[in-house]
């Protein structure tokens, strides 16, 4: 099996609006990547139909069925490898995974917040702007970072700043940084494929395309 492109990997857990959006992305030219792979962690859910539209390979790997996050891991890496996949990029996939050596920085989240802010296990989805909207922000946003071992954790590649508008509800909110993620998310990816960041400890830094 080979490849010309720089590849990626889509993991989803539910309606794949990421998804969709990254295939819009891509088809109008603006994502300068392949999506080799979807994997969904749920039978039968709205992103698979996204997918097998685009003509883009899906494995389902029912997270019901594996007791440990490293079990479950054992099934998601191999099929990458098998896939020639360069990056696994998250899109509202649930379930925590352990990433091994060979992924190391070669898995991207996005969150709903700017990370440390409203992250951590749980704060997920809604939850995370109802959080914000309770506290009292003014500013919240999104977080592209590179996935460890922890929740909502690891390097933060970049983030984008969203206003808390007076009167915001958390599904106005929710609308807006999403809107936030579905401009910043591909930019990061074609970042990474281009080849000029680099990992140093916890920082990201970028660097020449001939270094």
């Amino acid at each position: 099996m080979s490849k010309s492109r720089f590849t990626i990997a889509v993991l989803i857990s539910g309606s794949g609006t990421t998804l969709r959006n990254l295939i819009s992305e891509r088809e109008a030219g603006n994502l300068k990547v392949d999506i080799g792979l979807v994997i969904s962690s749920k039978p039968d859910v709205g992103g698979i139909v996204f997918a097998k539209n685009a003509s883009i390979p899906v494995k389902t790997f029912d997270h019901r069925h594996y007791s440990t996050a490293a079990a479950l891991s054992d099934q998601i890496f191999p099929a990458c490898r098998d896939a020639l996949i360069d990056l696994v990029v998250m899109g509202g996939f649930l379930r925590k995974l352990n990433i091994p050596a060979d992924f190391e920085n070669r898995v991207i989240n996005i969150h709903p917040s700017m990370i440390p802010a409203f992250c951590g296990k749980g704060m997920y989805g809604i939850r995370v702007h109802e959080a914000v909207i309770e506290k009292g922000s003014m500013l919240t946003g999104c977080t592209v970072h590179f996935v460890d071992n922890q929740f909502d954790h690891g390097p933060i590649i970049a983030q984008q700043t969203v206003r808390v508008n007076a009167g915001d509800s958390p599904q106005t909110l929710a609308a807006r940084v999403f809107r936030a993620e579905c401009e910043l998310y591909p930019r990061v990816i074609n970042t990474i494929a281009s080849g000029t960041i680099r990992v140093v400890g916890e920082e990201v830094i970028s660097v020449p395309l001939n270094d």
